[in-house]
């Protein structure tokens, strides 16, 4: 970023700081200079900078403003980048129902992050998401990276009511559920605005080869799903009953997104995918920062070769 335009970009810092510590309606924020300078300088950098003004200012830390106040305005901060915004309904506790999929966790973030930085891996392909939770990532997928065909998938039956609700709480069209989206012919080759949206109900350690086959995925992916030995194991389970279903069809990529929480777990996935005989890299960290996850959190993204 050339001086002047670093100078430009920092002077919209105090104004956000202002207006926001002082509530100020969203109106009143000077959200169209912000985009310009988002055309003309680096993104990330002045939105990680207006999130240290705002929302993750000193006082804000120790005093939080409202709940409502503080995703409404980061809805907004959001859109800039992207052109668009997700909205979530989520559950306030991290455990509920007996599952820990009706809130958002940092790797779906950063996950969705580097979606929105590689659209291409996605674009005009069908996606099958292991585990949608609240379904921010395929949200932001469907949203910024074109995809033909989205599938969310989870098998809590609490998951799946909240994860439809927020699908057309975001505009999406939502076809009837189904154990797998039958293909249109020549879907694939149109460049629709929206992607065809399915939910399925798939449980891991019960789900059939036959059914698994039927989605015919081009990419699939999962994010913050390593979170005991139990779900690492049943994971590594289906993966490797996607690899031996498909092979009728060049093979689908694979990207798995986590938070390193225990070192012992990421070794079981590892050891596990060895055993399986599932070659991985580790994708390189991405220069996205849209959303104000733990700071200190260690996150990583792993592409299998099924």
């Amino acid at each position: 970023m050339a001086p002047e335009e670093s100078a430009e970009a920092e002077s919209l810092l105090p104004s956000f700081e202002r207006r926001f510590l002082a509530a100020r309606t969203l109106r009143s924020f000077p959200w169209q200079s912000l985009e310009e300078k988002l055309r003309d300088s680096s993104g990330p950098e002045l939105l990680l900078n207006i999130l240290q003004k705002t929302v993750k200012h000193p006082l804000c830390v120790k005093h939080p403003p409202s709940v409502r106040y503080a995703r409404c305005f980061l809805s907004e901060l959001i859109r800039k980048p992207s052109g668009d915004s997700v909205t979530l309904s989520e559950s306030t506790a991290i455990i509920s129902h007996g599952t820990t999929g009706l809130v958002t966790w940092d790797a779906a973030l950063y996950l969705a992050e580097w979606a929105i930085e590689n659209p291409a891996a996605f674009a005009h392909r069908t996606v099958l998401e292991l585990g949608s939770g609240a379904g921010l990532t395929g949200l932001a997928i469907c949203k910024t990276c074109c995809p033909s065909t989205y599938v969310f998938s989870d098998c809590h039956s609490c998951v799946l009511e909240q994860l439809r609700g927020n699908i057309l709480l975001n505009g999406l069209s939502l076809e009837p559920d189904t154990t797998a989206p039958e293909r249109h012919p020549g879907h694939n080759a149109h460049d629709a605005e929206s992607p065809r949206v399915t939910v399925a109900q798939l449980d891991w350690d019960v789900v059939t080869a036959p059914e698994l086959a039927a989605f015919r995925p081009d990419v699939i992916i999962a994010a913050d799903v390593l979170y005991c030995p139990e779900t690492v194991i049943s994971l590594v389970r289906v993966l490797q009953r996607l690899s031996a279903c498909l092979k009728d069809q060049q093979a689908p990529d694979a990207y798995i997104a986590f938070t390193v929480r225990s070192p012992e777990t990421c070794w079981l996935f590892t050891s596990e995918l060895g055993q399986a005989g599932i070659p991985w890299e580790a994708v390189p960290h991405h220069n996205q920062k849209l959303f104000p996850y733990e700071e200190h959190s260690d996150m990583a993204i792993l592409k299998l070769m099924l």
